[in-house]
Order: structure tokens, then sequence, then C-alpha cells
């Protein structure tokens, strides 16, 4: 802050002795000591106020960032869920084949992998912000779950529904 040596300071206490007399200087001292003191307690506190708020906002730049990672590896994997799910069974495939469910599951289950890689992949990326987005994680494993649930229930329905199909 400001540069005072020694002398300075000296010459000051002569000024001030000299001015105030030597009844009225301790108690001039402990009045400017007492200032002093008061500007450089709060001047500390806007610099720990200031360092708060740029940490904070530097912290929330990075969950919105991981946050939109996490976003665009769930809407890939439930594209990929919702492509497998869509898509029909391998041509030339008789309605009494069993290749056809092992096949559908085959593709579940690399659905189901590309998804949780990419759940971990997130996870990895920020440990720091883990705490704070445990909530979001909760309801992604539900949909997760959620997702393959309505997988399930759908594999019986197409089988039945492509018989129906070559039946006729």
């Amino acid at each position: 802050m400001l540069d005072i040596g020694f002398l300075e300071l000296m010459i000051i206490g002569i000024v001030g002795l000299l001015v105030l007399g030597p009844e009225r200087l301790p108690r001039a001292a402990r009045t400017a000591g007492m200032w002093i003191g008061k500007i450089k307690r709060t001047v500390s506190g806007m610099q720990r106020e200031i360092s708060a708020q740029l940490e904070t906002e530097e912290l929330r730049q990075k969950i919105n960032e991981q946050q939109k990672k996490l976003d665009d590896s769930l809407k890939k994997a439930k594209l990929d869920v919702e492509s497998i799910a869509d898509a029909p069974p391998g041509e030339g495939a008789s309605p009494d084949d069993k290749a056809v469910p092992s096949e559908t599951e085959q593709r579940v289950a690399k659905a189901t992998a590309r998804l949780d890689d990419a759940l971990q992949t997130v996870r990895e990326e920020s440990p720091t912000s883990a705490a704070k987005s445990e909530p979001a994680q909760a309801e992604t494993k539900q949909d997760k779950v959620d997702e393959k649930a309505a997988l399930k229930q759908a594999e019986p329905e197409k089988a039945e529904s492509e018989k129906d199909r070559n039946h006729q």
C-alpha cells in the first residue's frame, strides 16, 4: 500500500506532538489506529467476498458445461435406443425364428452399454460437481431404468405384431 518508512513516521510523530501536545497525542494515535484497523478489515472483507463470488461463478460455469455434456450424451443414447427399438429386425427371418429376439436383445445390450459409458464419462469428468449433481444423476438412473422397462415391454409386442403381419 503506502510506503512509509521509519523516518516519515518519526517526522509525523514529532509534528503530532508539537500540534496536539503530550496530553492529546496518545488518544489521537489510538483513534488513528482504530480507523486504520477498520479500513484494513473492510478492505480484506471486500477482497474475500469478491474472491468467493468469482469462485462461485467459475463453479457455475463448470456445472453448466458438465450438464450440457451430460444432456448431449443422454440425447445421443436415447436416440440410439429409439433407433434400435424402431429398427425392423433382420430381413428374411421367419416368425418362429429365435434369432430375432436374441438380435434385439443384443442391440438393446449395446445401447445400454453405450448409455452406461456416456454416464461414466460424465461422472469421471466432473468429480467436483458430483455432490451437487447427485439429484440429476439419480433422475438419469431412473430414466435409464424406465427406458429399459419400456424396451422389454415393447419387445414381445413387436414380436407378436410381426408374427401377425407374417401370417397374413
